[in-house]
């Protein structure tokens, strides 16, 4: 069966907005997000030292008149604890609303939802030998209460309010029409492995040896609608390969099972079963 490149990583999620000027204002003035470059249909936000974007804001003028398939939540990942106790800090000193925090055994999380309804996690992973780990490579998680208090006291003495420098997307979380369907494609398609199973609700995909890389679940209800070009909310995310060598192979894969998908220069760009745009490049220097 086909594998993808187990040195897979995420690298931004674009996301169909109405009100472009509040959702900047959002990820940059209270999460912590800078703004990369800007007009006015459209956003790039990230880390303005590697001026790597992590999120993309499109002005759309679609209403959000219907539940559909997309995005549970865009999970930001930050290189450290005392990362994640800065940005709680400074969330809290801002008096942004944050909907939860949890310790997964393999991570500390906090949730939050933009003006749009577009959920945010912010996360730090917790050093590898602290997961466990099962003899045929599945990583399980738990949802327990993080330790917010220790969280904070790991933070700076002034702490930053911003993104530090190596903040990457650490996995996309999607809200899913059929879960067999969806765990279908990320596996068989694009190549990735099942990680945990949460019963019938949630389940979590990887590659290599993470703890996912694609999160999805049925807990707004099974039977969505799928999404559009021009839906509000998640229209696209990016997976990142580490060589074209990589890429090479998963075209001809997409090529030798006939599943449909586009090419442009170092990378394809494929449709989910919800609608989702998934593209998967090659930004490297080979």
């Amino acid at each position: 069966m086909f594998k993808i490149d187990n040195e897979l990583t995420c690298r931004y999620a674009q996301l169909n907005v109405t009100d472009l000027k509040e959702m900047t204002a959002y990820y940059s003035d209270k999460i912590g997000l800078d703004v990369i470059s800007e007009n006015e249909e459209r956003i790039e936000l990230g880390i303005t030292e590697t001026k790597n974007t992590l999120l993309v804001l499109n002005k759309t003028t679609a209403d959000r008149s219907s539940l559909k398939a997309g995005l549970f939540h865009t999970a930001f990942l930050l290189p450290t604890r005392k990362d994640l106790g800065n940005i709680l800090f400074s969330l809290l000193n801002k008096g942004v609303s944050v909907n939860g925090a949890s310790d997964h055994g393999y991570s500390e999380a906090i949730y939050l939802q933009d003006p749009e309804g577009n959920g945010i996690e912010i996360y730090r992973d917790k050093p590898k030998k602290e997961w466990t780990i099962n003899a045929d490579g599945t990583i399980p998680g738990v949802t327990e209460e993080m330790d917010a208090e220790g969280v904070l006291k790991s933070r700076d003495d002034q702490p930053s309010d911003r993104f530090p420098q190596k903040t990457i997307i650490g996995h996309m979380h999607l809200s899913v029409r059929d879960l067999n369907a969806s765990e279908a494609f990320y596996r068989n398609v694009l190549g990735l492995s099942l990680k945990y199973q949460f019963g019938s609700q949630a389940r979590f995909l990887a590659a290599g040896q993470y703890h996912h890389h694609i999160g999805m679940n049925t807990w707004a209800g099974t039977g969505l609608a799928e999404r559009t070009e021009e839906d509000l909310g998640l229209s696209l995310f990016s997976l990142n390969l580490s060589s074209r060598k990589t890429l090479q192979s998963l075209t001809d894969h997409l090529t030798e099972s006939g599943h449909p998908f586009l090419t442009e220069a170092d990378a394809v760009t494929l449709t989910d079963p919800n609608g989702i745009h998934v593209k998967v490049e090659y930004t490297g220097n080979e």
